[in-house]
């Protein structure tokens, strides 16, 4: 019956069951029960073209109830179809989670070194598809990124979700395990490597 099959009851594979009752024995009913609610729509603020503040209040106009997150984000009390929101054939916004939106600003204040001078960075965005992260380090600093993804339909995905934003990256089809294949030999200042890039903290 399924009311006695874990599998069943918490919508999860056993062993990630496993795994948080072990590493969770108090809580691990409320954590799974919680990865089965539905996720907030949170969206990631373009700053190139508007600011946080200037993009909830376009919201606000349009009668959308919506609250900061993090520095750049915007979390929707109701999901909306992401098309129809303000802005989004303008390029000010896309659809990234709150904990992924650390990664970019993260990187570069890792990259920020006294005394290393102006130059651009080059940053290699590895498994980049659909280019969230390419897009957000483009958004916050002059810099030269190369998006690289094994899979060439996604990097079309990429190519686009960049023309909508007014940002350009180096999109590449290619395995980083594999850098013979696609590298032309000249040194990242800094690489970003999101694998798995499932939010499930495995």
């Amino acid at each position: 019956r399924t009311e006695k099959n874990p599998q069943a009851v918490w919508n999860h594979p056993q062993w990630w069951i496993d795994r948080v009752r072990k590493d969770h024995p108090g809580q691990w009913q409320a954590v799974l029960q919680a990865n089965n609610s539905r996720a907030p729509l949170i969206l990631r603020v373009n700053e190139r073209k508007t600011t946080q503040a200037g993009y909830l209040q376009a919201l606000a106009t349009a009668g959308i109830d919506a609250s900061p997150v993090g520095r750049h984000g915007v979390v929707l009390a109701a999901a909306r179809p992401v098309p129809c929101l303000p802005g989004f054939a303008e390029g000010l916004f896309s659809v990234q989670d709150a904990a992924a939106q650390l990664a970019a600003p993260l990187l570069l204040q890792e990259l920020a070194k006294p005394g290393e001078g102006d130059a651009r960075l080059h940053i290699l965005d590895a498994c980049a598809a659909p280019g969230g992260k390419t897009a957000h380090l483009l958004e916050l600093v002059d810099c030269e990124v190369t998006a690289l993804d094994i899979d060439p339909r996604r990097c079309e995905r990429v190519g686009q979700n960049l023309l909508r934003l007014g940002l350009q990256a180096e999109v590449r089809v290619g395995d980083a395990g594999q850098p013979d294949g696609w590298w032309d030999g000249r040194p990242y200042d800094g690489i970003l490597l999101d694998a798995p890039c499932t939010a499930s903290g495995i």
